[in-house]
């Protein structure tokens, strides 16, 4: 092998590159699977949550700091100016958008949240996407719009509940209710009615929904022009609008979700771990 002719050391190089191909394919592993196993891996839970909270609240210790450094890196590569820092705040929302807005989203599409398509192709070459979130297509539960994701959420918190969950208020409604300051204009967000419950059945239903991984609050007719309801937000949900981010960021914090952004009323026994769905889905 070592003296032969250039040509024919060309062709054994050839054959033995073409069963190589044929031994993977026939393990059901193909050469772009073994490329993208040597790239690193971006967590998106993990991106999306700090880029749920970061902006407002600062650096935090939610776990994927290095999933953020190599989004970031991407972004820089792209020619966006931020910071490859770990920190999911307000540059690199804004260079996030950015890089959406060039791959011709706007609206919801364009608010700095990394879904599973911009993320991929801002990543392409560069690292692998692992703990997608997919909030899916539109649907409906009693009656009000909602995501398929938080369909499934609200299907799980009424499961852990001997009453049913009843919504006033769905999601995607723009222009809806005054009080909502917007909060309901994009995805993941609802009121649940509670006229006709106690008052331990309405925070119950508040331990509930925060099991499963809303930003959930009993909204009191003190504390706004509304009745008493339960304000809940889907963590992790990539539709949502900037000031329903900014309600994820006040819930992690420990706050109540409100302008006045005082501290959570809710009575420490119906309180919960802070979580997400798929997080929740894996406990």
């Amino acid at each position: 092998m070592k003296n032969a002719p250039l040509g024919r050391r060309r062709l054994i190089a050839g054959i033995a590159g073409a069963g190589m191909t044929a031994g993977l394919a026939l393990t059901g592993v193909t050469v772009a699977d073994t490329a993208s196993a040597t790239l690193p891996g971006v967590n998106m839970e993990q991106v999306v949550v700090q880029a749920q909270v970061e902006p407002r609240r600062g650096q935090t210790s939610l776990a994927g700091d290095s999933s953020v450094r190599l989004v970031q890196s991407a972004l820089r590569a792209k020619g966006y100016s931020t910071a490859v820092d770990g920190w999911y705040g307000v540059g690199t929302t804004s260079a996030y958008a950015a890089w959406q807005r060039h791959l011709g989203y706007s609206g919801l599409g364009a608010n700095g949240l990394p879904g599973p398509t911009s993320l991929a192709k801002l990543g392409y070459n560069r690292y692998t996407v692992n703990h997608l979130i997919k909030v899916g297509p539109r649907t409906t539960y009693t009656g009000k719009t909602v995501n398929e994701r938080t369909r499934r959420m609200l299907a799980a918190a009424d499961a852990k509940v001997a009453f049913s969950l009843v919504l006033s208020q769905g999601s995607y409604n723009p222009g809806g209710e005054a009080a909502s300051a917007g909060t309901h204009d994009g995805g993941g967000v609802v009121d649940v009615s509670v006229g006709k419950l106690t008052t331990t059945q309405r925070w119950k239903a508040v331990h509930a929904l925060r099991a499963v991984g809303f930003a959930a609050w009993l909204r009191t007719p003190s504390q706004g022009d509304w009745p008493y309801h339960i304000h809940a937000v889907a963590i992790g949900d990539t539709d949502m609008s900037t000031v329903a981010r900014d309600q994820v960021a006040d819930y992690y914090a420990g706050r109540n979700g409100l302008a006045s952004h005082a501290l959570d009323n809710t009575p420490s026994s119906y309180r919960a771990p802070f979580t997400w769905w798929e997080k929740y889905l894996r406990s």
